[in-house]
């Protein structure tokens, strides 16, 4: 019997679980898939796809932005699998009446971003759309043991997150309402913008990473779709659970100025586009990480065996809360 159910009746995870069947059981599940090329070294390959009215607007992102955004979203899933970019190809759909203006400026800011991580364009395609779409293949490359799994979390591993949260999320609202920043110095209003516009992907992690693990594994992810989501995706993987740490969750500076407490939690764990990391590792290494790192870097908790993600007082003055996917940015 046929089913009758839309894409959107089941939702973006919904549709992910129908599709997996039909790809690599080896492969998938990850930032990025990784193929062997010899004993040496291994292939990273991942695709990211940024549209008009989805990913970006005239209103929030001027072309070299809607650039930068898409080269650094790639560049961060290689951040995620432990890989060193080597180049991307970009995939454009166009409506014909779009200034050339506007595409080349797109490419500027492409190769503002891929310039600082030495990472060429490689090839590409062109076609006509009603919509503007930017698809983007980027390739990297990882020693074997350095790839970094969303399944390799161990119950007692550390929970680090290499930088603060919720600053893109709030760099939008403040283009979308910029009367919401009026007691915002301009400084502080350009960094939330800045965030949300040209985030960097944290590629410069992963030498401070291999300096202080030897053969131990670690887990991780991007957060390009929140803090918790890249938490609850760990821990789905691994098959375990965590218990996060409210107090060590910090908002961005200053949120409080135009947010109640509540709302920039909300954001911080929710908001997403940060492409900070999250990783899981013994809490010694993971201390070390993080006093290296600097800059927000924080460990916000610990996995478990029981398999809910809680976050937690440990002062008491709020309940126990438990963190789902639901609750963050769903395609559908």
């Amino acid at each position: 019997m046929k089913s009758n159910q839309s894409v959107n009746d089941i939702g973006e995870q919904g549709l992910l679980k129908k599709l997996q069947p039909f790809c690599s059981k080896n492969i998938i599940g990850d930032d990025g898939a990784v193929l062997s090329v010899n004993s040496q070294e291994q292939l990273v390959v991942t695709t990211d796809v940024l549209v008009d009215g989805v990913h970006f607007s005239d209103q929030t992102t001027p072309p070299e932005t809607v650039g930068w955004r898409a080269a650094a979203a790639n560049l961060s899933d290689l951040a995620a699998m432990g890989a060193t970019p080597i180049g991307i190809t970009v995939g454009l759909s166009l409506p014909g009446e779009l200034r050339v203006t506007w595409v080349e400026k797109l490419y500027q800011g492409l190769t503002d971003c891929l310039q600082r991580y030495k990472t060429p364009i490689v090839g590409g395609d062109i076609c006509r759309s009603r919509v503007a779409t930017i698809s983007i293949t980027a390739f990297g490359t990882v020693v074997p043991h350095r790839v970094i799994r969303r399944s390799s979390a161990q119950p007692g591993d550390a929970i680090l997150m290499t930088g603060t949260h919720g600053k893109s999320y709030k760099g939008l609202q403040l283009l979308l309402n910029p009367e919401l920043g009026k007691n915002l110095s301009q400084s502080e209003l350009n960094a939330l913008i800045e965030a949300h516009q040209r985030p960097s992907p944290r590629l410069d992690v992963l030498p401070l990473l291999w300096e202080i693990m030897e053969t131990t594994s670690v887990a991780g992810i991007d957060t390009s779709d929140g803090l918790a989501d890249g938490v609850l995706q760990i821990c789905c993987m691994s098959g375990v659970g965590a218990r996060l740490d409210r107090s060590q969750v910090a908002s961005p500076p200053n949120s409080l100025l135009w947010m109640s407490p509540e709302e920039a939690l909300y954001w911080t764990l929710y908001g997403g586009e940060d492409f900070e990391l999250v990783l899981c590792l013994p809490l010694e290494l993971a201390e070390k990480l993080v006093n290296r790192l600097g800059n927000g870097a924080a460990i916000i908790g610990t996995i478990t065996e029981e398999i809910n993600v809680i976050l937690v007082d440990n002062q008491e003055r709020h309940p126990p809360q438990q963190l789902t996917l639901s609750k963050g940015f769903q395609h559908f």
